[in-house]
């Protein structure tokens, strides 16, 4: 059975392509191709008809401001954008994850967690059903969790902020920490900043804790920054490096040696410097070190289609190379049980049957017309519902079998993570049509492996055409934008080779013209073809 998408997530997914048609037409193509591995997940099971890989991305650039109480993501937020948008103080002035988005309305507007749950645009769609896994009940209290602001400054164009409430809070941890570990996965860039106020191990723990030690286990590392904010309260004591030292021991402590560092602090809420080399060159660090970090900030566009292809490209290897081979493990397990209970049970029948015939003396006079097998056997009716019963009994038995030994497995298979729903696949293979000799998983064969095969190389091609709006190995564009008439080394080349290429084919139809040119349409065929 062919699930299809539901009509509520087509609808959200044709207008998350309207969407990018008119902010980025070179991600429409990639929608598409998450929707062609979508019908294989639907055909494996790996999804419901309300599930999309395409809804479990973001498709904008997204950068997470993380961090202590207290750190200065607020207060950082509104320097980068010249807004005064988030509020701040010294105490915790917010709870929630403010998702932060560009609006061509004035001021600054405010709506409710809901607005994200239900867009799939949004990296936290649906997202109540994860906060459901991990607090039961507060999977409806989105409102709790989540708000949206909105303002028009220009440097939010086109990109998402998020500012998360700190990691010391004791209430809704577990809820917090599961919204903190979803942003990492989406976003782009991890701003994580730390107070220099209290650079010391015991301030920072939870913050160490779940943002380094996970940290340094993740492929993606790079995309996380580490700033050290508020550096100017050091400046009374002149004793930066010291507090940077110990900032960077604790982080090293923790197992993170690798990556770029910063010490910062507000341009607008500063501690005012007196001595004005010190603040020079307290300023003259700030400056170079919000470059960079605001740099970082500008590129991640480039980045988040890199970040689209390249999931795509992970899905389409995660599919083939763990989802289906699990379900093929675990299908090799539900037919050895099955088949070893299956033997018990007809085991059991047949001690059953022998010991009801010795206890009617079947042994005892060798005689098969003893007792109730006379009785059976001397009445074609009754011998025909016997086996009839006995028939029923064993397909009976046979099909609570499977699903005992199936559910064990889906149980099992339900803990571990995959590319989609490794039980539900493993279910769809379990219903009682389907034989448990079949060798592949229900929606797998070459089909499924040629739609693999040709996303990874549209993917490829894809991020080919990246490379060349980015990148001129050649410097050819470069030569040509600045006018040059000198050919590059790399065309200086391709024209000799053109031109040997010439030379051999004019030798090649010297013998008659005519002949030559009739060999050489093939040829060109083929290329036109190729092309």
């Amino acid at each position: 059975m062919f699930t299809q998408p539901s009509p509520y997530l087509k609808a959200r997914l044709d207008g998350l392509e309207d969407h990018l048609e008119r902010e980025n037409p070179l991600l429409v193509e990639g929608v598409r191709d998450y929707r062609e591995l979508d019908r294989l997940g639907y055909r494996l099971g790996l999804l419901s008809a309300d599930e999309s890989y395409a809804t479990k991305i973001s498709w904008w650039p997204l950068i997470s401001v993380l961090g202590t109480f207290s750190a200065g993501k607020s207060t950082f937020i509104n320097d980068y954008l010249g807004f005064e948008l988030q509020e701040t103080g010294n105490q915790a002035v917010d709870d929630k994850f403010t998702v932060i988005c560009y609006s061509e309305q004035e001021g600054i507007r405010e709506l409710p967690g809901l607005a994200l749950d239900s867009d799939p645009r949004f990296p936290f769609y649906q997202i109540g059903e994860e906060i459901e896994k991990v607090a039961p009940g507060e999977g409806s209290r989105i409102e709790a969790y989540l708000q949206l602001k909105t303002c028009n400054a220009d440097r939010l164009s086109g990109k998402i902020l998020i500012d998360s409430p700190g990691f010391d809070a004791d209430e809704q941890r577990n809820s917090t920490l599961r919204l903190t570990d979803h942003i990492m996965d989406l976003s782009d860039l991890v701003i994580v900043l730390f107070d220099a106020r209290h650079p010391e191990p015991g301030a920072m723990h939870d913050t160490l804790q779940h943002l380094v030690r996970n940290t340094i286990r993740r492929n993606d590392v790079a995309k996380f920054v580490f700033v050290l904010n508020q550096i100017d309260t050091s400046a009374h004591d002149d004793n930066a490096e010291d507090v940077v030292a110990a900032w960077q021991r604790a982080l090293a402590n923790a197992g993170l040696t690798a990556g770029r560092f910063y010490a910062i602090f507000s341009p607008n809420a500063g501690t005012e410097i007196e001595d004005a080399n010190l603040r020079a060159r307290y300023e003259g660090k700030r400056d170079q070190d919000l470059a960079t970090i605001y740099s970082r900030i500008e590129e991640v566009g480039i980045q988040r289609i890199y970040r689209i292809i390249g999931s795509l490209d992970n899905l389409t290897n995660e599919i083939e190379n763990v989802a289906v081979p699990r379900l093929k493990r675990a299908m090799n397990s539900w037919k050895r049980g099955v088949l070893a209970l299956d033997g018990l049970a007809l085991a059991l029948l047949v001690v059953l049957f022998l010991a009801i015939s010795i206890g009617q003396g079947w042994w005892d006079g060798l005689s098969l017309d003893a007792g109730w097998w006379h009785a059976l056997t001397g009445n074609a009716v009754l011998a025909t519902v016997v086996a009839v019963l006995l028939v029923v009994v064993l397909i009976a038995g046979h099909f609570s079998i499977r699903r005992l030994v199936a559910g064990r497995i889906a149980r099992r298979l339900a803990r571990e993570e995959a590319p989609g729903d490794l039980a539900a696949a493993f279910e769809k293979n379990t219903v009682f049509w389907r034989s448990i000799f079949r060798r592949n998983p229900a929606g797998w064969g070459r089909r499924s492996r040629n739609l693999l095969r040709r996303l990874r190389q549209s993917a490829d091609d894809y991020v080919q055409r990246l490379n060349d709006r980015f990148t001129d190995p050649s410097g050819a564009a470069a030569a040509r934008k600045r006018g040059a008439t000198t050919p590059s080394a790399f065309e200086e080349t391709g024209k000799a080779q053109e031109g040997e290429d010439r030379s051999t084919a004019g030798e090649q139809r010297a013998p008659g013209s005519a002949a030559a040119g009739t060999q050489e349409s093939p040829a060109g065929a083929g290329r036109g073809s190729a092309s």
